[in-house]
C-alpha cells in the first residue's frame, strides 16, 4: 500500500476544512481527488506532502508517517501544487539542476536525471529559456519535471493542467498517463474528462467529507437513472408522496426530472407506474448520467428535490 489516509481532520480556528476523512490509494493507482472549491483538496494534499500538519488522524506514506517520518516521506513523494512555485528568474536547466542539489543528486546522477527529464518532459528546446518566458503549458512542464527528478515512488499533482488550452491538456494528460506507469499518482481536477482519461478510482470530498469512493467504473455503472418527462397536467403531490421508487424534480408545466436506481430501464417501470395513475405521457427523454452529474449529484445535494 502506498497511500494511507487516516481519520485527517484540519480545523481552522472554528472551520473543519477537513473532517475525519479516510481512504487508501495502492501502488499503481491513479486517483481522482474530487470536489468544488473550498471542499478541502488542497488543504488534505498538504497535509499528504507534509506542508501542513493535520489537526487530529495521519497520513501512511509507504509505511511513512508524514508527521513522524516526515523526512523519509517527503523523501518519496513529488508534488506539484496547485500554483507551481517556479524561480522564473532561472533557465529551465539551471532550475532542474537546483532542485536536484536540493535533492542530494549528484554528479554523473545528476546529469543523466536532468537530461531524462528533460527528455520526458519535452522540455529539450525550452531548456536553455528563462521560465518566466515560457507559456503556462511548459511552466506546467517544468513543475511536472521538478517534481519527478528524484524519481518518487508517490506522485501528488494539485490542478496539474489548470489554465492549459486544449492541446497543452492533451500533452499534459499523455505525460502524466506516461509516468504514473510504476508509480501511485494522486491527481486533484475539476475537469471529468481528465478523470475518465486518467483515473481508475475516485474520491469526492465535499464540505471536508468523503462523499464518493469507489472505482471510476463501479461509480458510473451504479448511477441512479434520470428520465426528463412531460405529462398532459402537473401532477398533484399528493400522488406521489407514498412513491418509493422514484424521486420527482418539478421542471414546471408539467414536466418533471425523473430519478430512480436499479438495472431495469427507468422508462419501461416509469411507463407502468403512468398507466396505472392514469397519468398521460406526452414525452420522454433518457438522460444519460456521466461522471460530472454523479459529481454535481454529490456535492450540490441542495439542488435535488427529493420527494418533491
Amino acid at each position: 500500500m502506498s497511500i494511507q489516509v487516516k481519520q485527517l481532520t484540519k480545523v481552522y480556528g472554528q472551520q473543519k476544512a477537513v473532517d475525519g476523512i479516510s481512504f487508501k490509494v495502492n501502488k499503481g493507482d491513479i486517483l481522482g481527488f474530487l470536489g468544488p472549491n473550498g471542499a478541502g483538496k488542497s488543504t488534505t494534499m498538504k497535509i499528504a506532502t507534509g506542508y501542513l500538519p493535520p489537526s487530529q488522524g495521519e497520513v501512511i506514506v509507504n509505511g511513512f508517517d508524514i508527521v513522524k517520518d516526515s523526512k523519509k516521506a517527503r523523501a518519496i513523494i513529488g508534488y506539484l501544487p496547485e500554483h507551481n512555485p517556479l524561480y522564473l528568474d532561472m533557465f529551465v536547466h539551471e532550475y532542474l539542476a537546483f532542485i536536484a542539489s536540493l535533492h542530494q543528486i549528484k554528479g554523473e546522477k545528476r546529469k543523466l536525471r536532468i537530461a531524462e527529464m528533460i527528455g520526458l518532459c519535452g522540455l529539450t528546446r525550452e531548456q536553455n529559456k528563462k521560465i518566466g518566458s515560457l507559456s503556462k503549458g511548459y511552466r506546467q512542464r517544468v513543475g511536472l519535471a521538478q517534481a519527478l527528478l528524484h524519481d518518487p515512488e508517490v506522485l501528488i499533482l494539485d490542478e496539474p493542467t489548470t489554465g492549459l488550452d486544449p492541446n497543452q491538456l492533451a500533452e499534459i494528460r499523455g505525460l502524466i498517463k506516461q509516468i504514473s506507469k510504476d508509480k501511485t499518482v494522486i491527481l486533484s481536477t475539476h475537469i471529468m474528462q481528465e478523470v475518465k482519461a486518467l483515473c481508475n478510482r475516485v474520491v469526492i470530498i465535499n464540505q471536508g467529507k468523503i462523499v464518493a469512493n469507489d472505482s471510476v467504473a463501479h461509480l458510473t455503472s451504479g448511477a441512479k437513472q434520470v428520465l426528463h418527462v412531460e405529462l398532459s397536467k402537473p401532477i398533484e403531490l399528493k400522488a406521489i408522496s407514498e412513491i418509493r421508487d422514484f424521486k420527482f424534480k418539478d421542471l414546471g408545466t408539467g414536466k418533471y426530472q425523473v430519478t430512480s436506481k436499479g438495472n431495469k430501464d427507468i422508462r419501461e417501470r416509469f411507463f407502468k407506474l403512468a398507466s396505472e395513475r392514469n397519468w398521460v405521457i406526452l414525452g420522454m427523454q433518457l438522460i444519460e448520467q456521466d461522471l460530472e452529474q454523479i459529481f454535481y449529484d454529490l456535492t450540490n445535494q441542495q439542488g435535488n428535490v427529493g420527494d418533491l
